[in-house]
């Protein structure tokens, strides 16, 4: 009798021991898209979790979360169970809903994993535009009164919208000097541009690029430390103006704050591999999508610095409902 009990609590350590001990994943990952499905954010998301299951050995099912600008799928990655089997694809937006008085949520209440992109904002006229340079246009600009120049293909407070605020700025401008169309995207703001309707479209270069090739626009300038691979041509900001200026959009990984140190460090070291693989760059390269990785900690630096910068320029803007 005392054999048999000791040979069942034997099991019974070795079964509760082995199931303490399993090495994290064990099941499928949810990774919350907050856009729907079909736009870039759920590309490059896609293309990061077919290589996060090569690398982690458990499917990564991306869940699109639209609605609220973000909001929605972004308050689900910060309420999610911290057991690391549901993640997050964070982008942009994230930085603006403090600000914006969205919600009591500021960026470095992520837990960041690593950035995989960051998409930087062009500066696109229309072909038949009088600027051929973009320096020429700031100087325009800055000559003309408040109001003067028109700018769409984003959102009041958008990524792109903040970019060119702060490239303003950089150069000496009002950020209010040009007035913001708002619109829904890049293709609406391309249609309004040949029309004749506004002056300038803030976007990805990419997203312009069936417009260029139909000869009807040309982006003058690049928010980017270095050029687009994609577009060889096109100068950055500090080449065109003199003044180094970077700003767009960008997506990184990230969960709620709570998530197990070891299970977050699995993570960010497959996170980290997929986004250095030729697989990944080659995607991100060909359809113009910019690549630029950041670890845990540096991602978490980055997060602080676009919480103080969105703050500023939301600020210079109008735009904010809070002060800090």
């Amino acid at each position: 009798m005392l054999t048999r009990l000791a040979t069942t609590a034997a099991t019974i350590f070795v079964l509760s021991g082995g199931a303490a001990l399993a090495e994290y994943p064990e099941k499928p990952i949810s990774l919350i898209v907050p856009w729907a499905a079909g736009g870039g954010t759920d590309a490059v998301a896609r293309v990061l979790a077919e290589g996060l299951k090569e690398e982690l050995g458990v499917a990564v099912n991306v869940v699109n979360k639209p609605g609220g600008g973000s909001v929605i799928g972004h308050s689900e990655m910060l309420a999610a169970n911290p057991d690391g089997y549901t993640l997050g694809f964070g982008t942009a937006e994230l930085a603006t809903f403090y600000w914006a008085g969205q919600a009591n949520t500021k960026a470095t209440d992520f837990n960041p994993i690593a950035l995989v992109n960051f998409d930087s904002g062009a500066f696109h006229v229309s072909t038949s535009s009088k600027w051929s340079d973009v320096k020429a246009a700031l100087e325009d600009i800055k000559a003309q009164p408040a109001g003067t120049y028109k700018v769409t293909g984003t959102g009041t407070g958008a990524a792109y919208h903040l970019a060119f605020a702060g490239f303003l700025k950089a150069n000496g401008i009002d950020p209010l000097a040009v007035t913001l169309v708002p619109s829904q995207g890049a293709a609406p703001g391309f249609q309004e541009l040949a029309a004749g309707g506004v002056d300038v479209v803030l976007s990805s270069l990419p997203e312009g690029t069936a417009m260029m090739q139909a000869g009807k626009s040309k982006p003058l300038a690049v928010f980017s430390e270095e050029r687009i691979a994609a577009f060889p041509d096109v100068p950055t900001a500090g080449e065109a103006t003199g003044t180094p200026f970077a700003g767009g959009t960008w997506r990184g990984v990230v969960g709620p704050q709570e998530l197990d140190p070891e299970v977050k460090k699995t993570l960010e070291e497959a996170v980290l591999k997929v986004a250095n693989s030729e697989d990944f760059k080659t995607f991100m390269n060909d359809k113009g999508f910019g690549v630029r990785v950041l670890d845990s900690a540096a991602f978490g630096g980055f997060l602080a610095e676009q919480h103080t910068q969105v703050g500023v320029i939301m600020n210079d803007l109008g735009i904010a409902q809070r002060k800090e």
